[in-house]
């Protein structure tokens, strides 16, 4: 990852008087381009009264003209919802505005399970079966061309809200409220949609209605979109309505979320109260959490709020074991060498998905699709990925060929296919892998003033808020930190605490899931990247910094050090002005999980360069090799030997020879892809039991038979120590693990008795 800071001219002098900002907070102003009068003003002091005229938006009066006859007339009217967060509150605002109108008001939310994102023909015949004369979706529906054509041709009107994009068709709908319908005249185009139907309320009740805001605020930070603009007006006053809330399911949900109002920010609501409120339809089906938001009742609340907490419980142990299982794949299968990962259990839950996937991809780099079996035979999945690789153009000409079922986006999608298609969307999936555009940038905003550090520097940088999609939370640099006060923290030791010291200041820092930090790196520290937050410790408040990423550098030593030994570090530090590979099969991995700027990488063959750090990062195959590299001319080097290409990491006891020789003879009908699942039953993985099955090619134990293993019939006795691929296998194993075992100073010694000088 690069870092990159952003650019703005400074605020005018007479704007930083009128609103009394301080330096960090006009500076951010001026970061995020809110940088005249009107713009501050608008940030400061908008509520909802300042938002745009609701009719303004797509077809807006037609549906409000609907609605109001429905009411008067008395026709059934329900609510067609989703089972997010966003789905969830878009129902209950719409439900909730119009019982206080009278209607005879009814809601609907997809069983994820069951019914599948979105409109769904048979649950459109219930819904007109049941009496319904008017549907109203709310966070769904651009997609429902059959289902709206039913529901017309039987009577019944639909009115679509929604946010989500058009596809080529658009449906036959009586109305269509959508934020970024093409040519309407509403200026702002990202509300979720709890946000489109807080807009309808507004023209409905002819009213800015404040006290539907804390549920627009929540469905807004649930869905991502942007808290600029509008969105600013909906998360900031939205939050000064939850933090004041009379409704009894929040303030039991708040409760059990372990939140106190009048405190609660965006961050509590995008990390504790929205992804409760998800976790009731990934495991359940979402009414429940309608039903809490709509109850009047305070043990009713507090009653269907432990439900919902015991689910969001089960939900991590779920996700954690899914991501554990999903490990274990890759781990049987030798897939930690693939640039893509497609995981298949049936006995998945379908509700983690996603979250597993997006926990693989943050922890292995690597595009990832998981896969579980539903109970009609169905398999289903979710894919997350990364900047560099659009996830949805890899999979969107896969749609014909293997998918029944595709949606998604640049970095996720969800997907159906059927049983016998996984291998070959692992092949295609791998086949097309590639990254474009380089590393992924990512924006930091100011060097950190570290003098005078308080809580209230925290209160000034929180003016420029409430953060999230638009108006990032703020990343601060510390450059060339003094680092002291170093150690691991948390139940598993993977997390880190420090204290970064400068000549005006220090600040106490947290670094999670950044175990591979240690005393040995810490020298190598030029700038850390981090946001700000408060920490109450025996009721002391103090400011503390987040870690979000770190750049190195080599270290300003007294006495210079030519070679540097970093062979026990797993985490490849950008420091080197060049990164040498004996093996180009290490390139991608470099490039793409390590994270490598392209241009830094060489292989160690054609390097002809000289005067530069580099670092070698794969080891040699020999010594032969190794003595080649050394002789080059480098200012400094820096020792890493992480990757190899061997086909095994040490060659299988005899024992398993005999185990694998015995069930191929037992089971002649098998391919050898087949292993890929016997494997974890032999004990072994499955670059093992390739390895295996070469050496028997080899010596003539085993043959192909129409692409099946069958051992031959009479083969000639000799030793597995005949096998020259075993044996010359075993010495680049050995070489190998005596190059990353031997002593530092052993290494070092043989090192510079080559480097040329």
């Amino acid at each position: 990852m690069k870092w990159q800071q952003r650019t703005a001219e400074e605020l005018a002098p007479d704007l930083v008087e009128k609103y009394q900002l301080s330096p960090i907070s006009a500076r951010l102003f001026a970061l995020r381009g809110i940088n005249t009068d009107e713009k501050l003003d608008f940030w400061f002091n908008a509520t909802e009264e300042n938002l745009t005229d609701p009719s303004l938006m797509h077809d807006m009066d037609k549906a409000v003209d609907r609605i109001n006859q429905a009411i008067d007339n008395g026709e059934k009217i329900t609510i067609y919802g989703d089972y997010d967060a966003d789905g969830i509150t878009a129902t209950t605002i719409m439900t909730e505005a119009l019982s206080i109108l009278g209607a005879d008001v009814h809601y609907f939310i997809p069983d994820r399970f069951k019914d599948g994102y979105g409109p769904n023909l048979d649950r459109y015949k219930d819904i007109v079966a049941d009496g319904t004369k008017l549907i109203i979706t709310v966070d769904n529906g651009v997609t429902g061309i059959e289902e709206v054509e039913y529901a017309k041709e039987h009577g019944v009107d639909t009115i679509i809200t929604d946010h989500h994009t058009f596809q080529e068709n658009k449906p036959d709908a009586y109305a269509i409220v959508h934020c970024n319908y093409p040519g309407q005249e509403y200026p702002f185009d990202d509300y979720c949609g709890a946000g489109v139907a807080y807009t309808i309320c507004r023209e409905l009740m002819q009213d800015p209605v404040p006290e539907l805001l804390d549920l627009a605020m929540i469905g807004t930070i649930g869905d991502m979109v942007k808290v600029t603009g509008e969105g600013h007006i909906i998360v900031k006053r939205g939050l000064d309505v939850l933090n004041q809330t009379e409704r009894p399911g929040l303030r039991a949900l708040i409760k059990n979320a372990g939140l106190t109002l009048e405190t609660i920010n965006e961050t509590d609501v995008g990390f504790n109260i929205a992804p409760r409120l998800n976790a009731v339809g990934r495991l359940a089906n979402a009414n429940l959490a309608v039903e809490l938001l709509l109850s009047d009742d305070d043990l009713e609340a507090q009653k269907i709020a432990d439900q919902i907490e015991d689910l969001n419980n089960k939900r991590k142990e779920l996700t954690t074991e899914v991501y554990d299982r999903c490990m274990e794949l890759v781990r049987e299968n030798s897939w930690q060498k693939q640039n893509t990962l497609v995981l298949y259990d049936p006995d998945f839950h379908e509700g983690v998905l996603g979250l597993v996937a997006n926990k693989i991809v943050e922890k292995l780099h690597k595009p990832t699709i998981v896969l579980t079996k539903n109970d009609e035979g169905e398999i289903k999945g979710s894919g997350r990925s990364f900047i560099g690789f659009n996830l949805f153009d890899a999979l969107n000409p896969l749609k014909e060929s293997l998918l029944t079922k595709f949606g998604g986006h640049d970095f996720a999608c969800g997907l159906s296919m059927e049983e016998d298609k996984v291998n070959d969307l692992r092949k295609k999936f791998e086949a097309d892998f590639h990254v474009d555009g380089g590393l992924e940038t990512k924006e930091y905003d100011m060097e950190l003033p570290m003098h005078d550090l308080s809580p209230q520097t925290l209160a000034q940088i929180n003016q420029v808020g409430p953060f999230g999609t638009g108006d990032p939370q703020p990343i601060f640099s510390i450059s060339d930190p003094t680092i002291t006060h170093f150690f691991k923290i948390g139940k598993d030791k993977n997390h880190v605490k420090l204290t970064a010291n400068k000549k005006d200041g220090n600040l106490a820092i947290v670094g999670f899931n950044k175990d591979y930090l240690n005393n040995n790196l810490l020298p190598f520290i030029s700038k850390i990247f981090v946001t700000l937050s408060l920490n109450t410790y025996r009721k002391q408040v103090s400011l503390q910094g987040i870690m979000e990423g770190i750049a190195f550098a080599s270290p300003k030593l007294a006495v210079p050090t030519s070679v540097i030994d970093l062979r026990q570090e797993k985490f490849v530090m950008g420091l080197a002005d060049r990164y040498l590979l004996f093996d180009k099969k290490n390139i991608p991995i470099v490039k793409n999980r390590l994270q490598i700027d392209d241009d830094k990488i060489s292989l160690v063959k054609d390097y002809d360069q000289s005067g530069e750090t580099v670092a070698l990062l794969d080891v040699p195959r020999n010594q032969v090799e190794l003595n080649a590299a050394l002789e080059k001319d480098y200012q400094q080097i820096y020792l890493r030997f992480l990757l190899d290409q061997l086909p095994v990491e040490q060659i299988p006891a005899k024992s398993y020879f005999g185990k694998v020789l015995k069930y191929i003879y037992a089971h002649p009908a098998l391919k050898p892809e087949d292993y890929r699942t016997v494997a974890p039953y032999l004990g072994l993985d499955y670059d093992s039991v390739l390895f295996i099955l070469r050496v028997f090619f080899e010596l003539g134990f085993v043959k192909l038979d129409d692409q099946k293993l069958v051992g031959e019939s009479n083969p000639k006795k000799q030793p597995l120590t005949a096998s020259k691929y075993l044996m010359a296998t075993s010495s680049q194993i050995k070489f190998i693990n005596q190059l990353r075992t031997m002593p530092t100073q052993k290494l070092i010694t043989y090192v510079n008795n080559l480097v040329k000088r």
